[in-house]
């Protein structure tokens, strides 16, 4: 699916700035690697030349950085919380997922997945659930995700966000959806 909200514009966008760079490097290596299978020339002031290993010291160096700052920035942005607009829990169970809505009273449910000869055409398997959880959208939601008996993941990945429910632990994630779908 589509980036959802900012967050995955923004992992997309760090992605492909990533991407280019490896891109140039290999295209770099691979032409340097051409270059000395096919020629038989070399030039001798350049195999002991200090500025020669100055460069290849230093330019790895910049291109870290130049993938470090934006990873840094999106690993912020991740972590980032505002004042939410709604709290949800999420408490993984070993065959379905609980949810409750804190900022209401008494408001939770049970989501077990569809089994497969319920399905109707163009419903996916292993995806499709008996209660889907609904949320307002260009908000910022909370949610807070645990396990009741074994490790889970709880993941929307047009949104960004990947957590995991360990059972005694409470983990926080925010996500915002700009624009309305089934997620």
């Amino acid at each position: 699916q589509n980036a959802t909200s900012p967050i995955m514009e923004e992992l997309i966008a760090f992605h492909d700035h990533t991407l280019m760079i490896i891109f140039l490097i290999s295209s770099l290596v691979l032409y340097i690697i051409s270059m000395m299978l096919t020629t038989k020339l070399t030039h001798t002031s350049t195999m002991n030349a200090q500025e020669i290993e100055m460069i290849w010291t230093i330019l790895p160096a910049i291109i870290l950085i130049m993938i470090a700052l934006p990873s840094l920035r999106i690993l912020y942005m991740t972590d980032e919380f505002n004042k939410p607009y709604l709290t949800l829990k999420a408490i993984g169970h070993q065959w379905y997922w609980s949810y409750e809505y804190s900022d209401y009273v008494d408001l939770a449910f049970d989501s077990y997945i569809m089994p497969t000869y319920f399905l109707e055409p163009g419903e996916f398997r292993l995806l499709e659930v008996d209660n889907r959880t609904t949320l307002p959208m260009e908000a910022d939601i909370r949610m807070l995700i645990s396990s009741q008996d074994v490790l889970h993941s709880w993941a929307v990945p047009s949104l960004g966000v990947k957590a995991d429910a360990i059972p005694g632990r409470l983990n926080q994630a925010m996500l915002a959806s700009m624009r309305p779908g089934l997620f």
